[in-house]
């Protein structure tokens, strides 16, 4: 059952001891948490994750654990890195992948995996659902990441998905602008494959606007939810089928313009 032990220390002590006093479990169970990054503490205001055991703490610290057994024990499959290009690497992040993490942990995040197995300094420069799949940029320095979120938020980048939904869907430059949360969001729609044997259909699907589950939700209202979306369909045991097989823009690094698409053998396929 997920607990959360929020403890301010009464004397200077390490973070380990005061844990192990607090939370009543084992040392290596809390070690374990500690570098998932399910232990947070405050410095000068701020929450930072704490993952040395050892850590020498003044008294006044405020220690929080995030701790969930189910969360700590996931071991989703690793990343694929598409291309580097010094600055900014590409991955394929495949389902059940974070992009970040959540105060209950980061081991199972795409960030957190480049940090430790490529030892790489990492910035998150936009998201992708947990519960897809598909492209996302990583930055490796600060300023390359200011620079290329500013192709999310300026609208400036091309983001093309694939997606299997219920239903047969006849789809040629649909415009789907139904609000979301207050705010303007546009989708289009374009049917490459209908499945009549299972009731399905692909459609490539293009968004010009990043708002949350957008694509998700617009499908679902025009009746044709996305396979496998426990939120806004039918959930069952196959992952949402979702993709973001391509993404374009102009390199604010490079200076010239760059199309990543996923390979073959990583589309969804009939």
């Amino acid at each position: 059952m997920p607990t959360t032990f929020d403890v301010i220390l009464d004397r200077p002590q390490t973070a380990i001891d005061a844990l192990a006093h607090h939370t009543g479990l084992s040392r290596q169970k809390l070690k374990d948490a500690m570098n998932k990054g399910a232990c947070w503490w405050t410095s000068k205001g701020k929450q930072l994750r704490l993952r040395r055991a050892t850590k020498d703490l003044p008294a006044g610290t405020r220690l929080q654990l995030f701790y969930d057994e189910k969360v700590l024990a996931l071991k989703p499959e690793a990343p694929q890195r598409l291309e580097d290009v010094g600055r900014y690497s590409v991955w394929y992040k495949p389902h059940g992948l974070l992009a970040q993490g959540s105060q209950w942990g980061d081991h199972c995040s795409l960030l957190r995996w480049v940090e430790v197995v490529r030892q790489r300094e990492c910035f998150l420069v936009h998201r992708l659902d947990a519960d897809a799949a598909g492209l996302i940029l990583i930055a490796h320095d600060a300023q390359a990441a200011a620079a290329l979120s500013q192709l999310f938020q300026g609208r400036s980048l091309r983001k093309h998905y694939q997606a299997w939904v219920s239903g047969e869907l006849q789809a040629t430059g649909l415009r789907l602008e139904q609000p979301l949360d207050g705010k303007d969001a546009l989708t289009w729609v374009n049917t490459a494959v209908i499945d009549q044997p299972n009731n399905r259909s692909l459609v490539d699907v293009r968004i010009e606007t990043g708002r949350k589950h957008q694509i998700r939700r617009h499908l679902a209202a025009i009746g044709h939810p996305i396979m496998g979306d426990k939120l806004y369909g039918q959930a069952n045991q196959q992952p949402l089928q979702l993709l973001a097989w391509q993404l374009g823009f102009e390199c604010p690094l490079l200076k010239r313009p760059i199309t990543i698409s996923l390979p073959e053998p990583l589309k969804f396929r009939l």
